[in-house]
């Protein structure tokens, strides 16, 4: 905690040393005296936290924090009023600014050093949460490394997936964990040799027996961690290439004893599979994909999930028409930049 940088801004030293006394056997602590001298304290020393008096001389409190909100690389400070201003008004404009609270002085050491540490955790429950976002996007990403080019093809086919268990009934937030899930479902691949991944022709019986590994690797790689979203994900890894009739693989496990969730996803993947354009193939006409998933409900997917699929088809090609532009987008950006070489 002692290595944690608070800004202090106040234009009465009496405030100032008060604010210290209380904070700075916790804290690192700088301090500034007028709206300018924070605003650059700011960019010199990018604090953790900011405590802000209202009433100063020239730049108030208020426009010191528009000016620190309005700016996307300090937006991101909480700051914390504190201030001899007690009406309703001032704290609801001190909120409208952008403050994360608001202390009236005379302050309660008691009450401050609590304020810090609830807006501290905050903070770092907010890195800790982009954290974890970015580990499981490098997970879905690795998990294609060294396959042939997919594009979009896993954040595709997790947004499906998110739709489809949105109309089994699934909670928003049950869905929003599915879709982080789906995309690293064939993490697995990390471990299947380039020569089997990047082979054109069809694989032959070894290798075949060699690519039905994945699901194994993946749920031994996603497995290690307790935390549900790779709990999840390493259960769709295991159990996406299983089929309704248990003719699938690792285990031939048919109807509910597959996890709906890897029900869900083995629908949305080969959707997408059949539908966008693949080194080895062309993208498949609507009607075709479909015909074809109709055409292997009972058999290699739920009948169930299929008749739900067939009912939100509209929002799924909402979907794919906003995730091809997207990739279109990129590919331009590309072929711009290799011009410019």
């Amino acid at each position: 905690m002692q290595g944690t940088l608070i800004l202090i801004v106040d234009d009465e030293p009496q405030n100032l040393a008060a604010l210290e006394q209380i904070l700075s056997h916790q804290y690192r602590l700088v301090f500034a005296r007028n709206g300018a001298d924070a605003l650059r304290a700011v960019d010199k020393h990018r604090p953790a936290l900011i405590l802000l008096d209202i009433q100063m001389p020239d730049m108030d409190g208020y426009g010191v924090c528009r000016a620190l909100k309005n700016n996307p690389q300090t937006a991101a400070i909480p700051v914390i009023f504190v201030s001899s201003l007690s009406e309703v008004r001032d704290e609801a404009e001190g909120f409208a600014v952008g403050a994360v609270d608001y202390i009236v002085k005379p302050v309660s050491p008691a009450i401050v050093v609590a304020r810090i540490k609830t807006h501290l955790s905050l903070v770092r429950a907010t890195l800790l949460e982009q954290s974890y976002r970015d580990a499981v996007r490098m997970m879905g990403v690795a998990g294609h490394y060294n396959d042939m080019d997919t594009g979009l093809h896993i954040w595709r086919m997790a947004a499906y997936a998110g739709a489809l268990a949105a109309a089994c009934g699934w909670s928003a937030d049950d869905c929003l964990q599915l879709e982080l899930s789906a995309s690293m479902h064939d993490t697995g691949k990390i471990g299947i040799p380039n020569a089997i991944l990047r082979k054109s022709t069809k694989l032959d019986a070894v290798e075949w027996e060699t690519m039905k590994t994945h699901p194994l690797i993946g749920h031994a790689i996603l497995s290690k961690s307790d935390a549900p979203v790779f709990q999840l994900a390493a259960e769709i890894a295991l159990r996406h290439h299983e089929k309704y009739d248990g003719s699938g693989y690792p285990d031939g496990l048919a109807g509910e004893a597959i996890p709906e969730s890897a029900r869900i996803v083995a629908l949305a993947d080969v959707f997408d599979a059949l539908s966008t354009k693949r080194p080895y193939k062309e993208p498949w006409p609507l009607q075709r994909v479909m015909a074809v998933i109709q055409d292997n409900s009972g058999t290699q997917f739920d009948p169930r999930l299929v008749e739900l699929f067939v009912s939100i088809l509209p929002r799924i090609m909402e979907i794919k028409n906003n995730m091809d532009s997207r990739e279109s987008a990129m590919i331009q950006d590309a072929a711009t930049g290799l011009l410019k070489q």
